[in-house]
């Protein structure tokens, strides 16, 4: 009887169960594709389609861009003539080879070969500056510093570079090398705030190395052009855009009538006006008021300009981001006994950028895309540096190759803008939850 009644007692669990795994179709790739491709009849329908454009027009992109193309030639006509013999006669292929040829020009405009190293240092600095801004463990530059290092190699294992491409990784080796080090080691710890200085002053090693000086060999400004003025005028506009747009912001919030005065007209009267007249303005009109026989910079006028003009539409964003605040902050740091300047910089601040970034990286990839507005006032950026490449006999007549290039390589810079927005606001979202 006492074994019967032993085996009709109930089961208790005498210990938390393990989870069960997820459905098979519920997680993992397969989730993935239930759920953003194939979630409902109208999504299907949306899907399919675009398999379908893809898969027609794959093939024929593919040709041209890869499997028919040529990169060793010396004109337009040579590569033609490449492809006929190759392929067959009507074929069509990009003629990858004026990127081959042209790409010194492209990447540094007119500064003069002898000098190049100076923009590949100033480059190089570049990331070492801003990685302690951007990264917590400033480390990761030493891991990116031996990725480039092993890409060179493999590159010139493979006889992929030479010429320009080749001398552009050459000449960084070293110093990319110097940097990975020095980031392995000041990476931490009480060392970062001497990397802090570094980055502060950054933009006057910047100006000597490009411009000269100190001992430098001097560089007209007339000689700047390529990706290398793209990176001057991007970089610059939107490290000084930000603190700017910040003090517009908080200017136009002010109750001193004659800051928030000024603050509102400028703003609106910056975003009132195409960047395109600022930029006529800035290399036309703005000598006339200046004293005769001064010497103003054409490229310093447009650094000017473009800056006041992207820190306008920062203050915005910024000030968007204060009035999604609940009132109760600024209430709390009142009651904390904080003086303006802490309470912003220790509660407000801090939380109204944090809502703001995807308007500022927004903001920032905009700015860096009408850096190409230059080449209407004359400097030659990638896209004023085609119209020279296409007047010359060899290249006339090509097209898509250069301008595709100059798009792939714009996109490069404004997905990795997006991409890293996506993982700072990640890692924010990871602190509120700690």
């Amino acid at each position: 009887m006492s074994g019967t009644h032993a085996h009709t007692v109930a089961f208790v669990a005498d210990g938390k169960l393990p989870d069960l795994p997820p459905p098979p179709g519920a997680s993992g790739a397969i989730g993935w594709i239930r759920e953003n491709l194939f979630s409902g009849p109208l999504n299907t329908i949306l899907t399919l389609a675009s398999i379908a454009v893809v898969a027609l027009a794959l093939p024929g992109v593919l040709d041209w861009a890869l499997f028919k193309s040529v990169w060793n030639a010396s004109s337009l006509s040579e590569c033609r003539s490449i492809i006929a013999e190759s392929f067959g006669e009507g074929q069509g292929g990009a003629c990858w080879a004026v990127i081959r040829e042209r790409f010194d020009q492209l990447l540094y405009g007119f500064y003069p070969a002898e000098l190049r190293w100076r923009p590949n240092v100033a480059f190089v600095l570049l990331i070492v500056a801003i990685a302690p801004i951007l990264f917590d463990n400033v480390r990761a530059l030493a891991v990116g510093a031996a990725a480039i290092v092993a890409l060179k190699a493999l590159a010139g294992a493979a006889g992929v570079v030479d010429g320009g491409v080749g001398g552009l990784f050459g000449a960084t080796t070293v110093v990319l090398a110097a940097a990975g080090a020095l980031a392995w080691f000041f990476g931490g710890g009480a060392h970062r705030r001497y990397w802090l200085m570094f980055s502060a002053a950054f933009p006057v090693i910047a100006y000597f190395l490009l411009w000269g000086g100190l001992g430098l060999e001097p560089v007209a400004s007339s000689r700047f052009g390529g990706f290398l003025l793209t990176m001057i005028i991007g970089v610059t506009g939107i490290a000084a855009s930000l603190p700017l747009g910040i003090l517009l912001a908080l200017g136009r919030q002010s109750k001193l009538i004659f800051i928030h005065a000024i603050c509102v007209g400028f703003i609106e009267f910056i975003r009132g006006v195409p960047l395109i007249t600022l930029l006529f303005v800035a290399s036309t009109l703005l000598n006339y008021f200046m004293p005769p026989g001064t010497n103003f910079d054409l490229i310093l006028r447009v650094l000017i300009m473009v800056t006041l003009f992207a820190s306008a539409y920062m203050a915005e964003v910024i000030r968007g981001g204060l009035a999604a605040l609940p009132k109760g902050q600024y209430e709390a740091a009142d009651a904390m006994g904080l003086t303006y300047a802490q309470s912003m910089r220790l509660i407000v601040l801090p939380q109204a950028l944090k809502i703001s970034i995807p308007g500022i990286v927004n903001t920032f990839i905009g700015l860096f895309k009408d850096t190409t507005l230059v080449a209407v006032i004359g400097l030659l950026d990638p896209l004023g540096l085609t119209n020279p490449i296409r007047a010359d006999s060899n290249w006339n007549g090509i097209v898509w190759e250069l301008y595709g290039f100059i798009a792939f390589c714009f996109f490069l810079f404004c997905f990795g803008m997006s991409r890293y927005s996506m993982h700072l606001e990640g890692r924010l979202r990871a602190g509120e939850r700690r």
